[in-house]
């Protein structure tokens, strides 16, 4: 049990390269985000801070819920579909900051992304050793489309609260794990991968002779109260208790069909051109699920286990915005275990070649996806 400042000091003190590598990856990527924006007439920072999802968060903050859109289809766009935590926090920034909402969301999501990063080191480094752990950071950081950890997306915070209640939960701290799970709960949909992996690992702890504390309990029954309490407020708003927030959703096209919708849409873009940004996606996702069979393989923790192989089946057995999917699976940093373990096993110098062709793709990607791409993020 930590009871004092000073392992604290020297986690971080370890963690600090890590943090200093991923710091300098995401700098370089935003002068590159930005030197293209400028060079196509662009503000960077409403590129990062106003664009697509950022837009609809900024105006929750701002004034509630209620906005919809329709559409000639008959479909309706309602803002219910956005969990309330991030929009709360940067609320809470411009009320005490003299800052616009879109700079408020962009601090919320770089701060985000740094505790991100710490617990992201943790468990790499509690797992595998520091070496794979830095890895494992870096490469979070250099994902082809990490340039959303700079936006003023969610992200950041929801990867934040599943690292730390991931931790948690390995160090056996069941309130803590709980308690971020709940918070974790509000910030995205798929943030039920968090309440599931906590709610499973401290139903095993309980089986396994845990019972007589009450700590494993509170923090199974806290995991889901965030995810489960929003889900049913909009329920009780749109008039029908355990339908109404999937009803939203579907109005997003948003719906879970077993990969139908998936698979559909991948014989489409065999047939026809699209956006570069929809193969991308493609390639990304199927990159992510080899990388999923791969860390499966590695027999890893349960709770890390339930909470990736969840991210990964609502992003691919999910129908609706299959340009999204990569960022989806942001939050499922675990995924990244196999190439970190594999980078510390290589020669430098093709582990070097592998990182900076890496960091070359997600510079110039993330410039792409900001600048010239026409699909949504």
């Amino acid at each position: 049990m930590i009871t004092s400042a000073a392992p604290w000091t020297g986690a971080l003190r370890r963690a600090a390269p890590a943090l200093g590598l991923f710091a300098a990856a995401r700098l370089t990527g935003l002068l590159v985000v930005a030197a293209a924006a400028w060079h196509r007439g662009f503000s960077p920072r409403a590129r990062l801070a106003t664009s697509w999802d950022a837009d609809w968060y900024v105006r929750i903050a701002a004034h509630g819920y209620g906005r919809t859109l329709s559409w000639p289809d008959g479909s309706v766009q309602s803002d219910l579909a956005f969990f309330p935590l991030y929009p709360g926090l940067i609320r809470a920034v411009t009320t005490v900051l003299p800052v616009t909402g879109g700079t408020a969301g962009l601090i919320v999501s770089w701060t985000a992304a740094a505790a991100a990063a710490t617990g992201i080191y943790l468990i790499g480094e509690r797992l595998y050793g520091r070496p794979v752990g830095t890895l494992l950071v870096l490469l979070w950081g250099l994902l082809p489309h990490s340039v959303v950890l700079t936006m003023a997306y969610t992200e950041p915070v929801m990867t934040a609260l599943a690292a730390w209640s991931l931790w948690a939960v390995l160090e056996r701290r069941w309130l803590w794990a709980g308690s971020l799970a709940l918070l974790a709960g509000l910030a995205r949909p798929n943030a039920v991968a968090v309440t599931a992996a906590v709610t499973a690992a401290a139903g095993c702890a309980i089986w396994r002779g845990e019972r007589r504390s009450w700590r494993p309990w509170a923090g199974a029954l806290l995991a889901p109260l965030g995810w489960c309490g929003y889900v049913l407020w909009v329920g009780v708003r749109k008039g029908d208790l355990l339908g109404g927030y999937f009803a939203v959703q579907a109005g997003w096209t948003s719906r879970f069909d077993f990969g139908a919708g998936t698979l559909e849409f991948v014989k489409r873009l065999t047939a026809a051109p699209y956006d570069l940004g929809f193969t991308m996606a493609a390639l990304l996702t199927a990159v992510m699920v080899v990388l999923f069979v791969l860390f499966v393989l590695d027999r890893p923790p349960v709770p890390l286990l339930i909470y990736t192989a969840i991210l990964v089946l609502i992003t691919v057995g999910g129908a609706g915005f299959f340009e999204s999917k990569p960022r989806f699976l942001l939050p499922a940093f675990p995924l990244l275990v196999p190439l970190a373990l594999a980078l510390t096993k290589a020669r430098p110098r093709a582990a070097v070649a592998v990182t900076v062709a890496l960091a070359g793709l997600s510079f110039c990607y993330g410039a792409y996806l900001l600048t010239q791409a026409t699909m949504a993020l």
